[in-house]
């Protein structure tokens, strides 16, 4: 029951973030994009970043209200994805050298995010 009610409010809690997130980045896109260049433009398309602090911010709060066993689980599910997107992208930096397009910083965290998300999967598949 503990671990449902905890989630749950995990889940409220990230998505509303994510949500948050997507609004800023929208209105950084709409409205900062065609300002003039300055601090307040810099000011605008950064401003989504407040919405990912607030992820962070969950995703802490889910480790804190957890037990020792799922945080050291969802810990070894981060390390393994940390790892497989450290691969990924540094076998990425050979192949730009080979001529293939340079890719923006926004990649690896894609990556790391499907990452995680296969590693969680795979294990709890394994698990059964």
């Amino acid at each position: 029951m503990h671990e449902k009610r905890v989630t749950r409010a995990y889940h409220r809690e990230l998505f509303g973030a994510i949500a948050l997130y997507i609004v800023l980045l929208m209105a950084a896109i709409r409205y900062g994009r065609p300002m003039d260049d300055g601090m307040l433009r810099t000011l605008v398309l950064v401003s989504p970043m407040i919405g990912f602090g607030v992820m962070i911010w969950a995703i802490a709060r889910h480790l804190a209200r957890v037990d020792e066993f799922i945080r050291k689980q969802l810990m070894e599910n981060v390390a393994l994805a940390s790892a497989i997107t450290a691969g990924l992208t540094f076998t990425y930096g050979f192949l730009e050298t080979a001529g293939y397009p340079k890719l923006s910083m926004f990649t690896v965290w894609c990556v790391l995010c499907g990452a995680t998300g296969v590693v969680c999967i795979a294990r709890k598949l394994i698990d059964r």
